[in-house]
């Protein structure tokens, strides 16, 4: 292989996000996330898995450096994002270097229109009205219902076309990875699935990486190369979408299977196998 190529596999293997033994307090006294570490690929989609106050939406604050509004910090560990530790930089700075966060609950800006949501996406970028003229028109050709309300004020339409909003208000930065927070919660199954097909079409046209806390495990998989399961803020088992998707353990864990005899993953020998994790 010659000197070229082979620059070019390592610079491929390197993970395009990677987290590395992350502590997260909050107020000085709540530690949340305990020696969390994962690493997303150049153009993949990695999911993040795990019940409510797993840590999941902590982990992708602490990527986007949205913790200090909540008084968390990251105190012990790296994220380092491109190449680049991104833990200490500003939100913005992080949206500029091409990440950025969708947050959970279709968070619009509801007294404007669609539209008027969507240009707030491109605030941080100094490239001319031309540029962002053409990314609102390949907005609307991902999210066509979109262009159809327009100019609907954003909080009288549906949550569908809310969380289409913020995936396109997002895109709206040239994002190079997203981190999307529950984009299933409260939707009805079908729009669900439209929205992860976008998602798909993002990842494999625009090469766009994705970072995806989610709680619908089924659907998440299904669109995933490789998946994390947080419990109680450690990472407690990873692997390729596939394999997660068939592992007994894990349709105990999400399905119930087990009944009243639930078990946590600390019981399983999949967790001892992670212990490495939390060193």
């Amino acid at each position: 292989m010659s000197s070229a190529n082979t620059a070019a596999a390592t610079e491929q293997a390197k993970p395009f996000l990677s987290i590395n033994n992350i502590e997260v307090v909050y107020n000085h006294v709540i530690l949340v996330l305990k020696g969390v570490s994962l690493n997303v690929p150049p153009g993949g989609i990695v999911a993040l898995l795990g019940a409510n106050g797993a840590g999941k939406t902590t982990t992708l604050k602490a990527v986007s450096n949205l913790l200090h509004a909540e008084r968390g910090e990251v105190t012990k560990g790296s994220i380092v994002f491109d190449g680049t530790e991104v833990q200490s930089l500003s939100p913005n700075e992080v949206v500029r270097r091409g990440c950025i966060q969708v947050m959970e609950g279709r968070r619009c800006f509801a007294h404007l229109t669609v539209e008027d949501n969507l240009m707030t996406g491109a605030f941080t970028r100094r490239d001319g009205k031309a540029a962002i003229a053409a990314d609102l028109e390949r907005v609307y050709a991902y999210f066509p219902r979109l262009k159809e309300r327009h100019g609907s004020t954003a909080g009288y339409t549906s949550g569908g076309e809310q969380q289409m909003c913020a995936i396109g208000r997002a895109l709206m930065s040239r994002p190079r990875m997203i981190l999307l927070d529950e984009p299933s919660m409260g939707l009805a199954p079908q729009i669900v699935e439209e929205i992860f097909e976008i998602v798909r079409d993002l990842n494999q046209k625009e090469r766009v990486s994705f970072l995806l806390a989610e709680q619908n495990t089924t659907m998440a998989l299904r669109y995933a190369n490789h998946g994390y399961i947080l419990e109680n803020g450690r990472v407690v088992m990873d692997g390729e979408a596939k394999a997660l998707a068939s592992n007994e353990d894990v349709k105990e864990f999400y399905l119930g299977v087990a009944g009243d005899k639930r078990k946590s993953f600390r019981d399983g020998k999949h967790y001892k196998r992670r212990k490495r994790w939390l060193a």
